[in-house]
């Protein structure tokens, strides 16, 4: 007789769009992101009975995202997905474990006549910031825990030389020719998993001090310098060496985890 293996739901795409404003100044600043809410509990019922009295409607999922975000920071935007996955932990008994995944799009300040506007903007590349936070319910002691990873992804980069690809192994299907200079493009994506955080308080700390803005903005920094200075002998060095750098800055990071597809351009 069939068993239900597993069981997870939720709502992807949520759009949110906060506005911060400075009386004070008139100077305001905005926040674009992509939410999504997964939640796993005690909700097998829903599937094989067509119990639907343990379903979170997704509606509430994204109407709930909204709330959360009006009366919440939403940046850094792993302490957004650490207060809204658990929010949803603690508002329903039966679900014991809430993923939300934050997309966050680039907007940038417009300069107007040599300064800075202080409404205007424009979206600056397909780059995004991305959060991932599992809160998990311990069964025993009820208290929560969370698993924060943060990423940059989509930052398509290019150099016209200072990129190699040699001794390479060959068989009898290799048409490849070795090189000693190339174009190198990719686009990068790289994440890295924070070690994990008892509660809630603990991800409100790290923010406050500003660990993950500054993990983010080093990554960044770190990928781009050893991009476009390492004489890379292959993608797959060069990668490896920005991972080393980073967990050497960030002691708290566990892990860094990077994706350098190759974007080919042929020289004529």
């Amino acid at each position: 007789m069939p068993t239900l293996s597993a069981a997870r739901y939720g709502k992807d795409n949520i759009r949110v769009h906060k506005v911060q404003r400075d009386p004070s100044t008139g100077v305001q600043d905005v926040t674009e992101m992509t939410v999504t809410v997964l939640l796993e509990g005690e909700i097998d019922s829903s599937y094989t009975v067509a119990d639907n009295s343990v379903v979170v409607p997704t509606d509430t999922m994204k109407q709930t995202t909204y709330i959360i975000a009006k009366q919440n920071p939403v940046n850094p935007p792993e302490l957004f997905a650490s207060i809204l996955s658990t929010h949803f932990i603690n508002a329903y008994k039966h679900i014991h474990t809430a993923t939300v995944k934050v997309v966050q799009h680039r907007w940038a300040r417009l300069n107007i006549n040599g300064k800075p506007h202080p409404h205007s903007f424009y979206r600056d590349s397909s780059e995004t910031r991305n959060a991932e936070v599992v809160a998990t319910e311990d069964g025993k002691t009820g208290k929560t825990s969370l698993s924060v990873q943060s990423a940059l992804k989509g930052l398509l980069v290019l150099k016209s030389t200072g990129s190699a690809f040699h001794g390479f192994n060959k068989d009898e299907y290799t048409i490849l020719k070795e090189t000693e200079d190339r174009i190198l493009s990719t686009e990068v994506d790289a994440a890295w998993l924070w070690g994990e955080m008892d509660s809630l308080t603990a991800a409100k700390a790290m923010a406050a001090v500003g660990k993950f803005d500054q993990a983010w903005e080093l990554a960044r920094e770190v990928t781009l310098k050893t991009f476009a200075t390492d004489d890379s002998p292959s993608v797959q060095n060069t990668m490896y060496k920005t991972c080393e750098q980073i967990l050497a800055a960030v002691s708290e990071v566990q892990t860094v985890d990077y994706q350098l597809p190759n974007k080919h351009y042929f020289e004529i």
